[in-house]
């Protein structure tokens, strides 16, 4: 099975910059979308043998989340479990729970799910909030975790390591390279998951998923790795490949992509 996820930064500007012709040569079983901008009935894009789930945010033309899937789930959930979200200190995180930034589908033998995890913004004005963000989505991704096992993709807004992004030094305790977030990340992974792209290219440098549009950054290859597969640790002696698809354009990010004999 080939499972892609991809930050689109606007679904609807994508697909006027080549979208569906991506779509199609990726040919996925699952197509992940983040930042799809978008509320319902805005886009009527379907593809030949794809379902898909959508969770629009409450805010017009911000964040959202899709999955296309050409298998049917078993049962599809959007956000974070109440019970989560009521044992989370009541700090002003809840504006996140209403940005689409969450879809989970269920089929018998794994979970797939996708994710937009929220920017600290600058400043660190967020950061507190993402704090608990990151918490609560741990503690959901340990109880699929208990049940079956799990894929997750998404744009997570962190840099984990040095050796994901080109400018460590400069960009220390900015907003996605902040040691809180970092930390998290590393709490998350420790939680019984992997980073798949990690776990083939341990060592890897210079390959990044996400480009500022501005200083020529794409064009220098100044990016960042933030977009990510992960997968529950069971899972690893069935991955085959994963990758990250720099020549595709279209976005700030480019898409990434996992392969797994299941």
């Amino acid at each position: 099975m080939k499972f892609v996820s991809w930050n689109v930064n606007g679904l609807r500007a994508a697909c006027g910059k080549g979208f569906s012709d991506t779509f199609a040569a990726l040919d996925a079983d699952f197509f992940c979308l983040q930042e799809t901008k978008m509320q319902a009935g805005q886009l009527d894009l379907q593809f030949p043998g794809y379902e898909s789930y959508w969770n629009y945010a409450e805010k017009k033309g911000y964040s959202g989340t899709a999955i296309y899937t050409k298998h049917h789930p078993l049962t599809v959930s959007y956000g974070l479990p109440q019970d989560i979200i009521d044992s989370m200190p009541n700090d002003g995180w809840a504006d996140m729970l209403t940005e689409g930034r969450v879809i989970t589908l269920e089929y018998p033998d794994f979970y797939v799910l996708t994710v937009y995890t929220p920017n600290s913004q600058d400043g660190l004005r967020r950061l507190s909030n993402r704090m608990t963000w990151d918490d609560a989505f741990r503690l959901y991704l340990q109880r699929l975790d208990s049940q079956k096992p799990l894929f997750v993709c998404g744009d997570m807004n962190v840099a984990h390591q040095e050796i994901d992004l080109k400018n460590p030094k400069t960009n220390h305790m900015n907003a996605g390279f902040t040691d809180e977030e970092r930390q998290k990340f590393t709490q998350l992974l420790s939680a019984g998951f992997t980073d798949t792209f990690r776990y083939f290219h341990p060592l890897q440098t210079d390959i990044y998923s996400w480009w500022s549009y501005r200083f020529h950054a794409r064009e220098n290859n100044t990016g960042w790795r933030i977009d990510y597969w992960l997968c529950s640790n069971r899972m690893q002696e069935r991955l085959t490949a994963a990758t990250i698809h720099t020549d595709i354009f279209g976005s700030d990010h480019c898409p990434v992509s996992l392969e797994v004999n299941l």
